[in-house]
């Protein structure tokens, strides 16, 4: 069973692209979620779960707040990635 994936996305993000595409150069299905899409409620809340993380992408693999697509991309490059989206 494999970990749903969230992505916070902005419209015009290049490092939002590069992580959309390495999901999907992956066969990996996520969630993408407009940051102008939420209330300020909302928002506030994803900074909860960040800590205070300000940039975007802002990826979720379940409920585990992964980081940005530098972040993604190490864990892939790791082979880590594999293992959290299968646990």
């Amino acid at each position: 069973m494999t970990a749903p994936v969230t992505v916070y996305t902005t419209p015009i993000c290049p490092y939002c692209l590069n992580a959309k595409q390495l999901l999907k150069n992956k066969g990996i299905e996520y969630n993408e979620i407009g940051m102008h899409d939420i209330s300020s409620d909302e928002r506030l809340a994803l900074m909860k779960k960040t800590n205070n993380y300000r940039t975007v992408p802002q990826i979720f693999i379940g409920d585990t707040f992964v980081g940005g697509f530098d972040e993604l991309n190490a864990l892939n490059q790791s082979g880590k990635l594999d293992e959290m989206l299968n646990t």
